[in-house]
This record gives structure tokens, C-alpha cells and sequence, in this order.
């Protein structure tokens, strides 16, 4: 069961993409070329930006990671309508991450950014097949 595509979308997003939407209603895609990899294996690198995402504010965070703070309700909305293939993808890669490899940390993120479990329960029934 796919529980946990609504926070992956936010993760890809910090890594992957986006900042801020331009006109043309697609995230930037200045951040497509990151290497999700390196940061998922490096145990500093993903700690910093999971401190970021569970933080009560951006105090934590990066300079693109406030900016992702900002933009996760919009993709989880939009159920990422505004990411590149490639981000898309990489929504894919860190879920799969997460769900194999942090579990605990999945479910502190899903419950900071879902708690009542919206977009959880929207997401299971659309990618559990």
C-alpha cells in the first residue's frame, strides 16, 4: 500500500525541484540535475533536511528548503500537477527510500504534514494497485 505518495511528493520537491512556480505553472526545474542519491545515502545530508521538514518553523532550513516548506500544501494539493517528469520520478525514488529505509522518520514526516491523514487516505486509494 502506497500510504505515504503525499509526503514523498514534499521530499522529491526538496530535493528535486522547485522552488517557487513561475507563470507557466510548472515548478522550476532548476533543481532536476540534484543527485537524490547522494543525498539519500548521506546520513548528514538527509538528517538536515528531515530537521527542516519537521521543524515548527524554517529556522532549520536552507535557503530551498524554506521555500519548499512553503510550496508542500500546494503539492499535495495538486497531487505534484506542477512537477517535471523528472521530479515526478523523483517523487517515486524517495518514497521508495523512505518507505524501505527510514520508516520512522516516514511516519514522523506524515504525521507533521498530514496528520489527519488527507491526503494519505487520497493517495493509497489512487497508487495501491
Amino acid at each position: 500500500m502506497n500510504r505515504g505518495l503525499a509526503l514523498a511528493l514534499a521530499l522529491a520537491a526538496l530535493v528535486a525541484v522547485a522552488l517557487a512556480a513561475p507563470a507557466e505553472e510548472k515548478y522550476t526545474d532548476k533543481y532536476d540535475n540534484v543527485n537524490l542519491d547522494e543525498i539519500l545515502s548521506n546520513e548528514r545530508l538527509f538528517k538536515k533536511y528531515l530537521e527542516c521538514l519537521l521543524a515548527d518553523n524554517d529556522s532549520h532550513c536552507t535557503a530551498d528548503g524554506k521555500e519548499l516548506r512553503q510550496n508542500i500544501p500546494d503539492a499535495l494539493t495538486n497531487e505534484c500537477g506542477k512537477c517535471t517528469d523528472k521530479q515526478k520520478s523523483g517523487v517515486e525514488k524517495v518514497l521508495k527510500f523512505l518507505k524501505e529505509e527510514k520508516k520512522d522518520d516516514f511516519e514522523k514526516l506524515l504525521a507533521k504534514w498530514d496528520p489527519e491523514g488527507v491526503y494519505r487516505k487520497k493517495y493509497e486509494a489512487k497508487y495501491s494497485s
